[in-house]
């Protein structure tokens, strides 16, 4: 974790840690970053220590460098781009999913995130043929909307149960849970997470749920709403809008159809299911 501690260098006593501490140093990234000059003051170390500290430090932990040409060569490999199985949406996240980040969906219940992450199971197991896991955490996930959505894109049955066999489902429904399941596929698998919104108290705006901290997590957000003047209760029209992103302009926003991997005519109970 980077904190200092005998051991981890050669040279790094506990006195001295006992001293570093007192600056208020703790960490690897603390001493990088503290004036070395000021902290022997305070601590009475030697400067010239310290200095060699550091060095034996950054050179154990700092990160080899790579050049541009390297990186981008390691991207394309390592980075697929997967189809959300909604065409606006995929315009909104150029081009749809980048494995190896997270995409958040945040939205009011009932502006179909569910759908939407349903939507995207069905077309990577069906149009891509690649495994899914969908962690459920609010048990809203049920085979037969799954199968629903497939038997939109194709009347063979033997593809909607391939189709289906590769979505493999985790329910998790407290943090515990979900804590567990994300450390069991850690390092195999890309999270896709979904968010509820709150109204914030000053501004009146909608915002994520989670708060502050983890807003700085996901790569890419994506705010699901209903059109103003939209029809009757289970219409299938949304807006998406994206308000975080390192590729497209945020602020950009689309209406879409989170229906459009469903059947032309939905029932009542399915349509109110989808929203």
């Amino acid at each position: 974790m980077g904190v200092l501690r005998v051991g981890l260098c050669p040279g790094l006593s506990q006195e001295m840690i006992e001293l570093l501490r007192s600056c208020g140093i703790r960490t690897v990234v603390d001493l990088a970053s503290a004036d070395l000059e000021e902290v022997a003051q305070k601590s009475g170390l030697s400067y010239k220590a310290l200095v060699a500290l550091r060095r034996v430090l950054l050179a154990q932990f700092s990160a080899f460098p790579i050049n541009g040409a390297d990186l981008y060569e390691e991207l394309k490999t390592s980075t697929a781009i997967l189809s959300t199985g909604i065409g606006g949406l995929d315009k909104l996240l150029d081009a749809g999913l980048y494995t190896g980040e997270v995409t958040e969906i945040v939205g009011a219940p009932g502006s179909g995130k569910t759908q939407v992450c349903l939507c995207v199971a069905a077309s990577v197991a069906h149009s891509l043929q690649q495994n899914v896991l969908y962690i459920d955490s609010n048990g809203g996930l049920t085979a037969s909307r799954l199968l629903q959505l497939l038997q939109a894109r194709t009347h063979d049955e033997e593809e909607q149960a391939a189709a289906l066999q590769r979505i493999q489902v985790a329910h998790a429904f407290d943090i515990f849970q979900m804590l567990s399941v994300l450390q069991d596929i850690r390092g195999t698998i890309a999270q896709q997470v979904t968010n509820h919104v709150t109204q914030d108290r000053e501004s009146g705006k909608v915002k994520p749920a989670l708060g502050r901290s983890w807003s700085f997590v996901p790569n890419t957000r994506v705010l699901l709403g209903i059109p103003e003047g939209a029809g009757a209760a289970g219409s299938r029209r949304r807006t998406v809008c994206l308000t975080k992103s390192s590729r497209q302009p945020t602020g950009i926003q689309e209406i879409v159809d989170i229906g459009s991997w469903g059947p032309a005519e939905l029932g009542p109970a399915l349509q109110e299911e989808q929203t």
